[in-house]
């Protein structure tokens, strides 16, 4: 059975009060609608359609490099009329699901569970229970419980509306009969609108069983209208995060401070404290320990490493047992090999530091290369940019870089040698040698300092 997946996303969303189309605003660092697309893609359909309207052109250049055909609604005049759209491009499927591209909690599993039911009916529908369905489609069921159609909430009675299973939207169904149904529908209703809905009471006059099956969380049929909603959703989908890396064996000081806006593997013993927000591809390994108010993104953490407070991470390699911050910050390609330190107010950018070195105060190294056992002293740079063209520096092993050191790229510290501090280095510094570049000092006698007259 090949099965043609169609997301529904060319509403405007007024209610955001924003440029952006609703769709793009992000959950957990990604637009909405890529949720809703991963969680389609967990089923392995032959297609995904995707239906945009307002911002076309922003949805579809967010979202490029997505495997999906791209269809315009060009008129918003219901879900009716916006599947009618999808349905020529899938004329060669057997079966269709409808899915909303700002529904973004669905899960796998109870899409899994929906089409399943496919398999032995032309349609089948995912409805929910609500305390307070207001707003809601009401599903009508008859005396033997059978779905014979469902109601908009403007187009209830009040009996109608005290009926609290809703319709989600949700439906999968023979791609025939949808066409066939989808032809006959119109928009004699209180919106003036082509309700997919209305295919239920169709399917239920040709004598159709219409299948149903409820989310396990009603979380994940939550649309997101406005963004107190949105946020809503953030926090619900956090707290799933946090649940899944703790059973995993994470310790989080509290879950409920805590942002996972991309993909987190970690190894068993890892502690994350407070404020931490983890981006794009992080791998934490086994005993490391991250501080509070930290961002790590795009990096590799190795075993027993502390990540001490309000450090920020990106693209970036730290070894085992190393100890970053606080207040560091380790840009792209910056590699720390095992037992490195790196303290407070440093910045390293596209540079390797080797194994035991030390680089613990206000330091800033860009494009270089740090042997083992380098203790680069508070206040060193390496300058390495002037203006056009980047340098690269070479420290060797077990050098010693005094305070308030200027190396001067491209420049060579050689192994095992000292530079004083305060030195500006713009040449080689032999090994093994004490280099050091200063004024000789005076001292003026009989000076004495201006002061203001009284």
């Amino acid at each position: 059975m090949k099965t043609g997946v169609v997301i529904l996303a060319a509403g405007q969303g007024k209610r955001m009060r924003s440029r952006r189309p609703k769709v793009l605003h992000p959950l957990a660092g990604r637009p909405l609608l890529a949720h809703v697309l991963a969680a389609a893609r967990a089923l392995d359909p032959a297609r995904i359609v995707v239906v945009h309207g307002h911002g076309g052109e922003q949805v579809r250049a967010a979202l490029a490099d997505e495997d999906c055909l791209w269809v315009e609604q060009a008129e918003q005049r219901g879900t009716g009329h916006a599947v009618i759209q999808a349905m020529p491009a899938l004329t060669d499927m057997d079966r269709v699901l409808v899915l909303y591209g700002d529904v973004p909690l669905i899960t796998p599993e109870t899409l899994e569970r929906l089409v399943a039911l496919a398999g032995s009916t032309p349609l089948a529908v995912l409805t929910a229970e609500l305390d307070d369905p207001s707003g809601y489609g009401r599903i009508l069921r008859d005396a033997e419980a059978r779905v014979v159609r469902i109601v908009e909430d403007k187009d209830a009675t009040s009996d109608e509306r005290a009926i609290r299973e809703i319709n989600t939207g949700f439906l999968v169904a023979d791609h025939a009969r949808l066409v066939s149904w989808l032809d006959r529908i119109d928009d004699d209703n209180a919106q003036g609108e082509y309700y997919l809905t209305d295919v239920i009471e169709l399917a239920a006059r040709e004598g159709v069983a219409i299948a149903t099956t409820q989310p396990e969380d009603l979380h994940e049929v939550a649309g997101v209208n406005d963004r107190v909603q949105l946020a809503e959703l953030e926090r619900i989908h956090q707290r799933r995060q946090a649940e899944s890396l703790m059973r995993s064996g994470v310790t989080l000081a509290d879950p409920a401070r805590f942002d996972l806006r991309g993909r987190l593997d970690t190894e068993p013993d890892v502690f994350i404290d407070v404020n931490v927000v983890i981006e794009g591809e992080v791998r934490l390994a086994s005993g490391v320990r991250v501080g509070p108010n930290c961002v790590l993104k795009d990096c590799v953490i190795g075993p027993d490493t502390e990540i001490q407070a309000n450090c920020v991470i990106e693209s970036a390699e730290v070894g085992a047992n190393a100890r970053i911050g606080p207040f560091a910050r380790l840009r792209p390609e910056a590699r720390l090999a095992d037992d490195t330190h790196v303290g407070n107010f440093v910045e390293i950018k596209k540079t390797q530091v080797g194994r035991g070195s030390k680089v613990n105060h206000l330091t800033y190294l860009g494009d270089a290369e740090v042997g083992a056992g380098v203790n680069v002293g508070a206040g060193t740079i390496t300058c390495n940019y002037d203006g056009v063209n980047k340098f690269k520096t070479r420290i060797g092993d077990g050098a010693f870089i005094g305070s308030n050191t200027a190396l001067v790229a491209p420049v060579t510290v050689g192994a095992g040698a000292t530079i004083g501090a305060g030195s500006v280095v713009t040449r080689e510094a032999p090994a093994d040698q004490l280099t050091l570049t200063r004024a000789r000092q005076t001292t003026i006698q009989g000076w004495k300092r201006p002061t203001k007259k009284t």
